[in-house]
């Protein structure tokens, strides 16, 4: 049988470089990587780079265009756009008579949106009373035109409820040639002001994005790549260029959901923090129990409904620079050598940094003057993070941040001297400070999600990583490791993500039958965008407080059978549990397994209280992949599951003040954690299940993990 050539390409488009990298479609390991100028100012713009950046990769990996299954691509151009105010003029129709036209009318005030300092949201308003009107319509497409408007939107009070009025608007308007859009088509939740909000700033980089997309899509189609091309959405997953095409505001914020979404695919984590350190900033998201934290972003200022990963930025990066007064390191950042156009000291040689003596310099206009610069025999040079983590040897061996341990070290002794210190604490007085920050921002997302302390982990990745992760991990007493390949985490996050979509509604007293039809809606979305049916895994939850039901639905554009070398074995297995679980080996037991897992228990007793039975599932690869810190396992087959579940279901759910509260119930069956627990109406939750399990064999195993809510 001949060897399986298939590639997933990644290609990350970044502000100054454009990284491409392949990974072996079978075993998800990286084959290869290249690294091309972001290509702005071609007359083709980024798409170039793009293309470029793929060419020389399939020469680099010896692979023909017929042999890349997958190719996706993320980029920071719509970020840019609106940051840069280089947007597209919106024709905003409002719809409405009555109390309803005085809330459409407020909606011109969209125009005082300032993108960046000096620039406005370009929109022109007009109003029509009568959506069926044809006249009236194409009169107001016409003066919002002849006013320079590139793209239209149409937007209608309860338009979510009532989409024909908006529908009837783009319909007259299609004629232009103009693109268009209707508020409802870009999200489903209520909420007039950010819901057309939301649909005005994605028309502004619509036409620009379109042009880009064309380009992109006709140059990998004629240079003979079959497989569809996927683009970088903001939640960590990928969408089709269709989709793109209808809501290229998804890209907004894509570049750090790219990282985390390598380190969630790459580095299986199922519980801990990302943080994605440059030379200037660090990235810092969640991954809670195996799955990217999300929330509703802030674009120009204001709430949105685009659900973006929910990501901290705090300015401190490899290349920061050290900055002293009175003896002592006072901080670190946030400007960076790059910006102050000097080399970091730790990658000077031995002979440019004799005679080295430190001096403080103000490295831009208008910043204090306490940054600590080295001038020496080679020039000025700047003390950063990442000298300070090569003098203790926080960089391993083929990190991209690795330098010389003993260039590193005669680095810092300048300014050791100078602070009174030997080497090692002034580079960890150094890190101490640079850190200090990060870790601030760290301890308040794990308080945020509610993160086991006891399991989480940090993954470090970008280019940067070993000047903040060993270190912050040391400080804060939590595990943690730098992400594999960790200066292209990226690409590779986008060449392993899954096809993603969600689907919100707001549904007062929702019935099943409304629950399952998001539910059905997610699924049927990201298979028609490519992902193969079987694999789809949807996430039902639903909100008794503002009555939102959502289903995120995530699948790959092929049936993954990962032929991975290395498979832990039972004995390995078992440290990890025991590890995770901070529990000797002789006092975890096997609860339950399947092929893809098994499930570890423990008992813990407390005095005066009932004992609590922490729970672990690890998979075959000996990573955990659920922690739960109280539960019930029981194993059933998917014929019987329906009264065994009822029956548990019914034993473990609350009844209080809050109203009903049935148990999170998590199912293991096939290779797949079906994760349930996002509904808390027993019924409902015991439909979802039935719906999980209605293709399954009879006979098929199923794991029930469940966890009763106090």
């Amino acid at each position: 049988m001949p060897p399986d050539r298939r590639v997933r390409v990644g290609i990350d488009v970044g502000g100054t470089f454009t990284d491409a990298v392949a990974v072996d479609a079978a075993t998800l390991e990286l084959v290869g990587q290249v690294k091309v100028p972001t290509s702005h100012h071609h007359e083709d713009g980024v798409a170039h780079g793009i293309v470029q950046a793929l060419d020389h990769l399939l020469e680099q990996v010896g692979r023909t265009p017929a042999e890349v299954t997958f190719l996706a691509h993320g980029t920071t151009q719509a970020t840019n756009a609106l940051l840069e105010g280089d947007v597209a003029k919106v024709g905003l129709i409002g719809i409405g008579t009555g109390a309803g036209a005085v809330f459409t009318r407020r909606l011109a005030a969209f125009g005082k949106l300032e993108l960046a300092p000096g620039k406005l949201l370009p929109l022109v308003y007009a109003h029509v009373a009568d959506p069926f009107d044809g006249d009236a319509v194409r009169a107001a497409v016409t003066r919002v035109q002849e006013a320079g408007a590139e793209v239209l939107v149409a937007s209608e009070p309860f338009g979510v409820d009532r989409p024909e009025g908006e529908q009837a608007v783009l319909d007259a308007a299609r004629p232009t040639g103009l693109p268009v859009a209707a508020a409802h088509e870009i999200t489903s939740l209520y909420g007039l002001h950010k819901r057309t909000r939301t649909a005005v700033v994605n028309a502004a980089i619509l036409p620009r994005m379109l042009a880009t997309a064309d380009l992109v899509d006709s140059a990998i189609t004629k240079a003979g790549v079959a497989a569809p091309l996927m683009v970088m959405r903001c939640d960590g997953g990928v969408m089709s260029l269709d989709e793109m095409r209808r809501r290229p505001l998804l890209t907004v914020l894509s570049g750090p959901a790219a990282g985390v979404a390598g380190a969630l695919m790459q580095e299986r984590i199922s519980e801990g923090v990302f943080l994605e350190t440059g030379g200037t900033s660090t990235d810092i998201s969640v991954v809670r129990r195996g799955k990217v934290a999300v929330r509703h972003a802030t674009i120009l200022g204001k709430a949105s409904y685009l659900n973006a990963l929910d990501v901290r930025t705090v300015g401190v990066g490899g290349g920061s620079m050290v900055r002293v007064s009175g003896g002592k390191v006072t901080g670190v950042g946030p400007r960076s050598a790059h910006i102050a156009g000097l080399r970091y000291a730790c990658f000077a040689s031995l002979d440019e940094l004799r005679d080295a003596k430190v001096a403080t310099v103000r490295p831009m206009d208008g910043d204090p003057d306490d940054y600590l610069v080295l001038d020496a025999a080679g020039g000025r040079f700047a003390v950063t993070m990442t000298c300070a983590a090569n003098a203790l040897g926080r960089v391993p061996e083929g990190d991209f941040a690795r330098c010389d341990p003993e260039v590193a070290r005669a680095a810092l002794a300048p300014p050791a001297a100078m602070l009174g210190m030997d080497v090692a604490g002034a580079a960890r007085a150094v890190l101490d400070a640079g850190t200090a920050s990060v870790r601030a921002v760290v301890d308040a997302m794990i308080r945020d999600y509610r993160l086991d302390r006891e399991t989480a982990v940090l993954v470090g990745g970008g280019g940067g990583a070993a000047a903040v992760t060993p270190h912050l991990a040391r400080a804060a007493g939590l595990e943690g490791r730098i992400a594999r390949h960790n200066e292209v985490i990226s690409p590779i996050g986008v060449a392993l993500a899954l096809v993603r979509e969600q689907v919100e509604r707001i549904i007062p007293g929702a019935t099943q039958e409304q629950i399952l039809a998001v539910r059905a809606e997610a699924e049927r979305a990201v298979v028609a965008q490519g992902a193969a049916a079987d694999g789809v895994e949807v996430e039902v939850t639903v909100d008794p407080q503002t009555s939102t039901v959502r289903a995120v639905a995530t699948g790959a554009t092929e049936l993954r059978t990962q032929d991975r070398a290395h498979r832990a074995d039972d004995a390995e297995r078992l440290r990890v549990a025991a590890a995770s679980l901070k529990a000797q080996e002789l006092r975890v037991k096997i609860l339950a397994g399947t092929e893809a897992y098994t499930v570890y228990g423990t008992e813990v007793r407390r005095r005066l209280r009932a004992a609590r039975r922490p729970v672990r599932v690890v998979d075959a690869d000996g990573v955990v992949r659920l922690g739960v810190s109280d539960a019930q396992v029981t194993t059933t087959t998917v014929g019987a599951a329906g009264e065994t579940l009822a029956s548990l279901v019914r034993d473990a759910t609350s009844y209080g003040d809050g109203g009903v509260r049935a148990p999170a119930v998590r199912l293991l069956v096939g290779g797949r954690i079906a994760d349930l627990s996002g509904v808390l109406e027993p019924g409902a939750l015991l439909a979802l299940a039935r719906s999980e399990l209605r293709t399954r064999a009879a006979d098929e195993p199923v794991i029930a993990v469940v966890e009763s809510r106090v």
